[in-house]
């Protein structure tokens, strides 16, 4: 891949990058499609990653399905299909990893220990490879964005990184590839987490500043679900992840939810004037 991608710069040729762990839902295919717009070649890598999960999260379960993935990536305009194995990324003896400290720390990184540690390693290595000029994340995993981010910036890593908006169902269900895990029940009780985060955002539309009142108002709606258990409802400053004692300016409302075994997370960014 690294001589590939030395060839399509020497052509003069710009590499839009969209790293996955497969399993392709619309929201790739989106990112895929913008990459197509505004780059000359398209990479997509598909990597379950494995120092991301916990001991008790879901790898070994995590749904795969490359015939479907090259399907999809093609019709989405995707050039070169990145899939490297285990070994390929983690050879024996490997023992180097990038953290991003404080921004990691809270969301899902208090919930998850280790997690970004993983994502950041693994994303640092892919971008290394692919040498893309920019790389493209969806706004669904907002922690994850900010991370990645502020690691680009710190390691002078030559890329400019794209974050682009959630793409969700009908019923605003963020797009993930664990909503295969929901059973029909579940499916359906998991399109209040959006609609929570909508309510949130009509609150702070109407004057509401008060993010505990907010908070109390999503977990009335989540907890009438009957397969819900609440992860966390944090709300945030939008730029550094720190809690908030009154809303105002750039405010990112993030939830993470299990709908019956299966952890979900979601998130809108408001701005407060």
């Amino acid at each position: 891949m690294l001589t590939l991608s030395k060839i399509l710069h020497k052509e003069g040729k710009a590499i839009g990058f969209v790293p996955t762990m497969g399993y392709l839902h619309q929201g790739h295919v989106a990112l895929a499609k913008t990459a197509k717009k505004h780059t000359d070649s398209v990479v997509m890598s598909i990597f379950v990653n494995p120092i991301q999960f916990g001991p008790s999260e879901d790898f070994e379960k995590y749904p795969r399905n490359l015939k479907r993935d090259e399907e999809l990536a093609g019709a989405a305009g995707v050039d070169i299909l990145f899939y490297p194995s285990v070994k390929e990324m983690y050879p024996e003896g490997y023992s180097t990893y990038v953290n991003v400290e404080k921004l990691a720390d809270g969301l899902c990184g208090a919930k998850r220990p280790g997690h970004f540690k993983g994502v950041t390693t693994v994303v640092a290595k892919l971008l290394n490879v692919v040498k893309p000029d920019v790389a493209y994340f969806g706004q669904k995993d907002a922690q994850q964005a900010l991370v990645i981010k502020k690691m680009v910036e710190d390691l002078n890593i030559d890329v400019e990184v794209k974050i682009l908006a959630t793409v969700r169902h009908e019923d605003g269900l963020a797009m993930s590839s664990r909503n295969a895990y929901l059973s029909d029940s579940e499916r359906q009780d998991a399109a209040i987490l959006y609609q929570s985060l909508k309510k949130a955002e009509s609150l702070v539309s109407g004057g509401e500043r008060n993010p505990g009142k907010i908070v109390h108002v999503i977990q009335d709606m989540i907890s009438v679900k009957p397969s819900a258990k609440i992860d966390y409802i944090s709300i945030v400053d939008a730029k550094n992840l720190k809690d908030v004692a009154t809303i105002k300016g750039e405010t990112l409302i993030a939830l993470a939810v299990f709908i019956g075994k299966t952890r979900l997370i979601d998130n809108v960014i408001i701005n407060a004037k």
